[in-house]
């Protein structure tokens, strides 16, 4: 009999903390009406001075495992996507673990920035999948803020930090049917943090290892990648863009968003679109409009849903989900 993994909870966690482009205005050379012009962005959610990525990690997954009606000790596998970890090691998830008081599964991180929930969706999947796993807690949570130059006008009123999470459970009957997952490494320096601890440990210690980004080098790559993987999943799946019920992308750019859709021939009503609200969130912003879009009653059970991502590497993925 087939195994397939489905999605029976769904979490998401936003700091409380509200940066609007008008008090971005007061730091750095912008506008609030450039900033909604360019990326669809008012505002983006920035974590407290001691709030971190497990924090986020936990509260999101807390709420998923509420909405999935599972206890923690339910789950035998955690995979957490971020790259904004709190530590070089241990790796969040198995912090994560511990906070969660689950005892002995595997537990591990994924790092492939915007594209890595996609990423450890699809590692989940495997794993349920091949019958290593029966109920999987997947992550996506980042403070991204911490990477970030705030004097840098380029980069700085993109991003913002939060958590979303999924439960993956067995079944008998297709949830994930695909995931689709791709890199290429010779586009690293296009959006990058170039130090790291190997190759300029002092740079990092002094707190100067931001993200640096190619803006129009991205753009143009992101919208030919992600219209090109959707048509992959499709012709994967054997079937026609009007059988898509909901598109859920990654919350980077309202213009690449459009995009997409225009490529899908969907209409916006039926897009999940948050980044107006959260900003480029990275890892943690499909899992966040994922959430989003159940909890409002967008998304309903049965519903055909594509999510895709593109980040850093260049990495982009994506899955077709039977919610």
């Amino acid at each position: 009999m087939t195994v397939y993994s489905k999605i029976v909870g769904t979490g998401s966690y936003l700091p409380e903390r509200v940066v609007t482009n008008r008090e971005l205005e007061k730091s750095v050379d912008t506008t609030d009406a450039w900033i909604r012009e360019r990326t669809g962005i008012c505002e983006r959610r920035i974590a407290a001075e001691d709030e971190y990525t497990l924090d986020l990690a936990e509260k999101a997954s807390r709420r998923a495992l509420e909405a999935a009606n599972l206890d923690a000790d339910e789950i035998d596998l955690i995979v957490v996507a971020t790259t904004t970890a709190d530590q070089i090691f241990p790796s969040t998830a198995c912090l994560l673990q511990s906070r969660l008081r689950i005892k002995g599964c595997p537990a591990f991180d994924v790092q492939a920035v915007c594209t890595g929930f996609v990423y450890a969706l699809g590692v989940a999947d495997k794993f349920i999948a091949t019958g290593a796993a029966k109920k999987a807690l997947v992550v996506g949570a980042e403070t991204f803020s911490r990477i970030i130059d705030w004097t840098d006008r380029n980069t700085c009123v993109l991003f913002g930090d939060g958590s979303g999470a999924v439960i993956l459970e067995a079944s008998d009957t297709p949830g994930v049917m695909s995931t689709h997952l791709h890199a290429d490494g010779d586009y690293a320096d296009y959006l990058h943090v170039p130090q790291g601890v190997s190759n300029a440990h002092a740079e990092v210690a002094a707190g100067r290892a931001y993200v640096e980004m190619n803006g129009s080098g991205v753009f143009r790559m992101a919208v030919t990648t992600l219209c090109r993987i959707a048509d992959e999943t499709l012709r994967h799946n054997k079937i026609d863009k009007q059988e898509l019920d909901w598109l859920v992308p990654h919350q980077a750019n309202i213009r690449i968003i459009t995009a997409t859709a225009k490529k899908l021939d969907l209409p916006m009503d039926r897009v999940i679109v948050t980044v107006d609200k959260h900003g480029n969130t990275s890892a943690a912003s499909i899992p966040l409009a994922l959430d989003e879009g159940v909890r409002s009653g967008k998304i309903r059970r049965g519903d055909l849903l594509m999510i895709e991502g593109f980040g850093g590497g260049f990495t982009w993925g994506s899955a077709l989900i039977r919610y």
